[in-house]
């Protein structure tokens, strides 16, 4: 509104040039195409011709008054979507979440009854007219037809219909809004005068309207500019100076095509349709009258889907003061709102009705005869038997299809009631939910229990099957079955494998040892002894081989020597009368004072003998058996072997002069004593460690073993702590 036109001989032309550079960039239009909107008119001929016509400068003030308006109103409506749009539900689906309801709340102007009235008051009445007309029809007509199509008995209440009023303003061709769109378009020039003159011809018979010419005794009204409408608020005089010049507030499609274009994305989100040609947009735009009621017509159309509640405002004075009340005022509003009959008609009509079906699906808890479901002819009847089982009878009417409740009192009874019961159907609900859930879950839980068993059973037989398969020809493979890779067990079988496992190596030893002869057996359990305290701990303990036992006794393994141990041994026999001989080996000892000397070893099964080989095998030490108390060894390959004794006096000796060369006999030294103690049950303990601790005459001495390459031959040696035998070897 700050830009001003000038006159240009017939055309008009912008005043100052700052203030449309500054309008154009506001806009982010181009100041020459925000120039040639605002000065001129483009119009589509036929064929495609475009004519470009100039306005006055008064056409340009209209013209651009009607581009603020518009700017301002799609402002506002731009402004309100974003807001909705910005509190609608996200994801909303109706086939979910049932039907899309709103809650909208609608604050309309009040009636306008000034001095001088124009234009503007008198959109405003007649919106206000409209919404009158929706309340009578909504709150009485419909609410006294309803009872006349029911069956209700009832009294007609009369009231004031202000429809007529509603034609007056907006009947086609003969309304107040047609015949003033009609002086707009008319050709020529056509002043308010001329329409008042029109308005006063078509109009004057109608009981609602009046001017100064219809009747010249009113001196309320001046000729050629007031006319008069009886609204059902009152009587309101109007002027009819600018009547033509506002409702011609029309916008031109050049604007529309200008804000488009604009570079501003909410402009051209506000101006879609500016995107049409001009040659495509033929028709003349609607006024502003016509706009008005547009808009007016399609506000009722949406309340009338609605069910509308009213909050009546009363002005209790016309000085804005919280202090004053005029009665005759308030008297007034009362009576031109309707309140008194809508009044009468709420207190001679029923506070609540529903259809009978919508009734009974909300209140048939309440009742023994209609829960859960009714076996009465019909909804009306059970309807009926509800509520004379509560005593309401006389406070209710029944319709062909409603059922009519006069004070809210019985309703709020029927709610109380519901509301104490709904706990209760609720954990019913609950309870047979739950329980359809239970049974569902236990049906499935029985179903997959059914699958894991057919299956657990599957795989049993399946691995037994494969068992089977792979252990039927172990008697006829010469390990009897050594070689069989078991297969993978089901869980459920992993101890029955296990078992199984145990069964097959006894029955697989049990069939090894029936083919051993029994000569052999006696090195068997020298072995299996041998092997129970040895295995894992020492690296060779001889198993490979086979076990002689009396290697002194071999010309292979002692030539030259043989013969006179044989008669020492025959001497011993008849001495003592041992049974047999366990063990027996040249050895290398060590003595307490740390000498080492050749000696030879023999083991009965009564005594252990130290020997001189030098001397025919003479005698040097007699142990008993019964003094032996355990053996130690080492976890290397050095043969040597530690015999603990009761007396405290330790024999410490390295096995050696073995043939062939290196035969580790200290497995066999150490099986054949401990089968023996354990056939005699007698215990005896085996160490195997690297530092060995022994006791020579009381006194505790540490043996250990060392390994070097230059040594020839084993020898003992003392060390800080004790003694140390050198091994051959890296």
């Amino acid at each position: 509104g700050n830009v001003g036109f000038a006159a240009e001989g017939e055309t008009a032309a912008v005043e100052d040039a700052a203030q449309l550079s500054a309008l154009a960039e506001l806009t982010a239009t181009a100041a020459d195409s925000l120039r040639r909107a605002l000065l001129t008119r483009t119009v589509a001929a036929g064929g495609g011709e475009l004519i470009e016509k100039g306005h006055s400068p008064k056409e340009a003030a209209y013209a651009r008054d009607a581009c603020a308006k518009a700017i301002y109103e799609r402002l506002f409506c731009w402004i309100v979507g974003r807001i909705n749009a910005g509190i609608a539900a996200r994801g909303y689906d109706a086939r979910l979440h049932g039907k899309s309801t709103v809650i909208g709340v609608l604050d309309i102007y009040g009636f306008e009854i000034f001095d001088t009235n124009s234009f503007e008051q008198f959109c405003i009445n007649y919106c206000n007219e409209k919404l009158q007309q929706l309340f009578i029809e909504l709150i009485l007509r419909q609410e006294q037809a309803e009872y006349q199509r029911e069956g209700i008995a009832w009294q007609s209440i009369e009231y004031f219909s202000n429809e007529p009023i509603v034609e007056l303003v907006e009947q086609p061709h003969r309304g107040i809004l047609a015949l003033l769109d009609e002086a707009c378009l008319a050709v020529g020039t056509v002043t308010d005068p001329l329409f008042l003159a029109s308005m006063d011809a078509r109009l004057g018979r109608h009981p609602h309207y009046t001017s100064r010419k219809l009747c010249p005794t009113d001196k309320t009204m001046e000729f050629n500019r007031d006319f008069r409408i009886k609204h059902y608020a009152g009587d309101v005089t109007y002027s009819v100076e600018g009547f033509l010049d506002k409702n011609k507030d029309t916008l031109f499609q050049d604007f529309k095509r200008l804000l488009y274009n604009s570079a501003d994305p909410v402009l051209r989100a506000m101006w879609p349709d500016g995107e049409q040609s001009i040659t495509e947009v033929t028709k003349r735009p609607l006024t502003t009258g016509t706009l008005f009621k547009n808009s007016i017509v399609a506000l009722v159309e949406n309340l009338a889907c609605k069910e509308p509640y009213y909050v009546r405002c009363i002005k209790p004075n016309d000085q804005k003061s919280p202090t004053l009340f005029d009665e005759e005022r308030c008297r007034h509003q009362v009576s031109y709102l309707g309140l008194l009959e809508n009044v009468r008609v709420r207190r001679a009509g029923f506070a609540y009705r529903q259809p009978y079906h919508r009734f009974l699906l909300r209140y048939k808890m309440t009742c023994e005869y209609t829960w859960p479901n009714h076996l009465m002819a019909s909804d009306r009847e059970a309807t009926q038997a509800l509520l004379e089982q509560h005593g309401f009878q006389d406070d209710v009417a029944y319709g062909h299809t409603k059922v009519f409740i006069r004070t809210p009192r019985t309703l709020f009874c029927l709610e109380q009631e519901r509301a104490q019961l709904i706990p209760i159907i609720v954990l019913l609900l609950q309870k047979a939910w739950r329980g359809a859930l239970a049974r569902r879950r236990c049906r499935y839980l029985r179903a997959a229990y059914t699958i894991m068993a057919y299956y657990k059973r599957h795989k049993v037989k399946a691995y037994l099957r494969e068992l089977l398969r792979r252990f039927q020809a172990v008697r006829t493979l010469p390990d009897f079955g050594k070689s069989v890779v078991w297969p993978e067990p089901p869980a459920v079988l992993a101890r029955f494998q296990d078992a199984s496992q145990r069964l097959f190596r006894r029955w697989r030893a049990r069939q090894i040892i029936k083919n051993i002869p029994p000569s052999e057996m006696g090195q068997i359990r020298a072995k299996v002894a041998a092997m129970e305290v040895l295995e894992g701990l020492r690296k060779d303990w001889g198993c490979q081989r086979s076990w002689a036992r009396d290697y002194l006794s071999s010309p292979s393994e002692n030539p030259g020597l043989a013969l006179p141990f044989a008669r020492r041994l025959q001497t011993l026999k008849d001495k003592v009368h041992f049974g047999s001989v366990l063990f027996s080996c040249h050895v290398r000892k060590i003595n307490r004072f740390g000498k080492s000397r050749d000696r030879a070893i023999l083991l009965t099964d009564q005594h252990l003998y130290k020997m001189d080989p030098r001397q025919q095998y003479r005698v040097m030490r007699a142990l008993p058996l019964s003094t032996v108390t355990g053996l130690s060894v080492t976890s290397c390959r050095a043969q040597l072997v530690v015999f603990h004794t009761r007396s405290q006096e330790d024999l410490a000796v390295c096995l050696h002069k073995t043939q062939p060369a290196g035969d580790n006999r200290v497995g066999e030294l150490v099986g054949v004593l401990l089968e023996h103690c354990r056939a005699t049950k007698r215990e005896l303990q085996v160490r195997v460690s690297d530092c060995i601790q022994l006791s020579l005459r009381g006194r505790r001495r540490l043996l250990t073993v060392e390994t070097r390459p230059a040594v020839a031959a084993p020898d003992f040696g003392k060390s800080r702590d004790g003694f140390v035998l050198y091994w051959p070897g890296r």
